[in-house]
């Protein structure tokens, strides 16, 4: 499935909620983009989209199981990139830690390559290991606060990191195409770095999940989820602000990434009730 994605947790009815985020400790920060933590108590909250990413998405849940559909039920996850949608479904009543990981931190993190996640969403446990994720549930079951949370996170994930161990070339090709929203030509960056374009693509599917050019439009499409955040723009100034070449190109690569368009995920997902997904794009 590959569930990678700006995880929305919103609610129809005006329900009972309280959100958190912070950065991890500055150890874990060329791994680890920011923490987010949610809680949720309505009856009539359901399905939200799960949209592609530049992030891994790591979940951790400590209310009922996410529901993911077509491909079951999780209590704590880790998804790979991927771009499409996917539908995550829940009863009113969750509670959680979202962990958005830097692709190329997965290795020191969890002991696999971001490539090795994509297109599937696993059990955290099958990757931390069932003792280690055992001590992370229950504690972070009876922490109090969400900054007491946090500082566990902080002190299980540095304990266990296994050491950076992938390419300076890929951490900088990886950071250049987020931050520049797509609008680097790929066969430039190649040349940059001094290899060929089919060598970068075949690194960055193997280590990220994605190749480059996914990487980009990916991007670009979180551009405009940010510049949405910001200010409600008209759509037209929407896509040219976003680096799409009109709002038509906009609306095709919406619809291709997320299963609707510009004007339905306004309708439908606006308001956000957590926005840490996004505030991650700035680091």
């Amino acid at each position: 499935m590959g569930a990678s994605a700006l995880v929305r947790v919103r609610a129809a009815s005006g329900p009972s909620f309280d959100t958190a985020q912070r950065l991890p400790a500055a150890r874990l920060r060329p791994f680890i983009a920011r923490y987010g933590g949610f809680r949720i108590d309505s009856a009539s909250f359901g399905a939200t989209r799960g949209v592609p990413s530049r992030h891994v998405t790591l979940m951790v849940g400590l209310g009922e199981p996410f529901r993911i559909a077509g491909v079951g039920s999780f209590t704590s996850f880790v998804a790979g990139l991927h771009d499409h949608a996917e539908v995550v479904e829940s009863c009113g009543r969750t509670a959680g830690l979202h962990l958005v990981l830097n692709p190329l931190g997965t290795r020191a993190l969890l002991g696999a390559p971001a490539g090795a996640l994509a297109g599937q969403v696993l059990h955290l446990e099958d990757l931390m290991g069932a003792r280690v994720h055992a001590e992370l549930q229950c504690r972070l079951r009876e922490a109090k606060t969400w900054s007491h949370r946090f500082d566990i996170l902080d002190e299980i994930l540095a304990r266990g990191l296994k050491g950076d161990v992938t390419s300076g070339e890929l951490h900088w090709a990886w950071r250049k195409i987020a931050t520049d929203a797509g609008s680097t030509r790929i066969e430039d960056l190649a040349r940059e770095i001094g290899w060929s374009r089919r060598h970068l693509s075949g690194r960055f599917s193997a280590e990220i999940g994605v190749t480059p050019r996914t990487l980009a439009r990916i991007a670009r499409f979180e551009k405009a989820c940010a510049l949405l955040r910001r200010e409600r723009s008209t759509l037209a100034d929407l896509a040219a602000a976003a680096g799409y070449h009109d709002q038509p190109h906009m609306t095709r690569e919406w619809r291709a990434l997320t299963g609707c368009t510009p004007k339905e995920w306004i309708a439908d997902e606006f308001p956000f009730v957590q926005d840490y997904e996004l505030a991650a794009l700035e680091q």
